[in-house]
């Protein structure tokens, strides 16, 4: 089917987006043999202080990767969206110098319409916040550094 004669299924495309971000995935491919359509958004590890849940401190934050390779860095297990509040209207599971203990939620990722509390695998203070509220995440990706 050339593209001249293609004519784009909007509720299709629409769908798929929605999927993308339900899932937190990247990227989504749909093949009929007739038709092949690929949606995919931008996903980047940069670090946004203009969400009114982050902290001023993620401005100066040193480089995600650079965070990754930190002793303390709390990872995401899973591909996702991150919430750093239980819901809308109240405050940050934590902020940086907050003293943390082993179990506490530290925040939430939502995955598949399930929210997962993220919880400290190790008692300290919060040095650092890697991910603003909403933010898609990744597996593996680093969420919060607790020293």
């Amino acid at each position: 089917m050339t593209t001249e004669n293609a004519k784009i299924d909007s509720d299709l495309v629409r769908t798929l987006a929605d999927l993308l971000n339900e899932t937190g995935l990247s990227e989504i491919e749909y093949d009929t043999g007739s038709l092949r359509l690929r949606v995919a958004r931008q996903m980047s590890t940069v670090v946004h202080a203009s969400s009114s849940h982050a902290p001023a401190a993620m401005a100066a934050a040193p480089a995600v990767a650079d965070a990754a390779l930190h002793p303390g860095a709390v990872t995401s297990p899973m591909v996702g969206v991150a919430y750093l509040t239980p819901e809308p209207s109240a405050p940050n599971f934590i902020k940086v110098g907050d003293r943390v203990t082993e179990g506490q939620t530290l925040l939430l990722i939502e995955a598949m319409k399930t929210f997962n509390p993220i919880r400290a695998p190790k008692g300290g203070v919060v040095a650092q916040i890697l991910v603003g509220n909403g933010q898609p995440v990744e597996f593996g990706e680093p969420l919060v550094v607790i020293e």
